[in-house]
């Protein structure tokens, strides 16, 4: 029986990020049907975070990649924003290393970049990227 998780990316992305990399997370979050070429399918065998309409998160899922209304590099460029909430099986945690560390190296602003939960687990593990380079990081335990 498959474990349930669920995954937030929560970052904002440098104004030059290649087209390449954005083709690649508008493809992960469903936003375009066909994978994009130069895309390794070993490491991004299928799209991580398509929304699904019968998702068992309160809410829903999410997904998104847009331009920042607010926030800007400091020449007064939009960055972008990705976003992503998704319930996934654990069989997509195997993935989730190669998307992270494609977009590591495109970070606008370092720290904070999300998480990942099992459903039943109250200690979210975190991930945060510095340097061009993610790390996942456990929360002390929560009573």
């Amino acid at each position: 029986m498959s474990e349930r998780y669920e995954i937030v990316l929560s970052c904002f992305l440098r104004c030059d990020v290649p087209e390449s990399v954005l083709a690649a997370c508008r493809w992960h979050l469903g936003m375009t049907p066909d994978c994009p070429e130069g895309l390794d399918e070993e490491e991004h065998p299928w799209p991580l975070f398509p929304t699904c309409p019968g998702s068992r998160l309160p809410g829903g899922d999410s997904a998104a990649l847009r331009r920042s209304e607010s926030m800007e590099d400091e020449r007064g460029r939009p960055v972008w924003e990705l976003f992503a909430r998704n319930y996934w099986v654990d069989d997509n945690l195997l993935m989730l290393d190669a998307l992270l560390a494609l977009v590591a190296p495109h970070v606008a602003v370092q720290g904070y970049g999300g998480y990942l939960r099992h459903e039943h687990d109250m200690e979210p593990t975190v991930f945060v990227f510095r340097e061009g380079r993610y790390a996942r990081v456990p929360l002390a335990r929560v009573d």
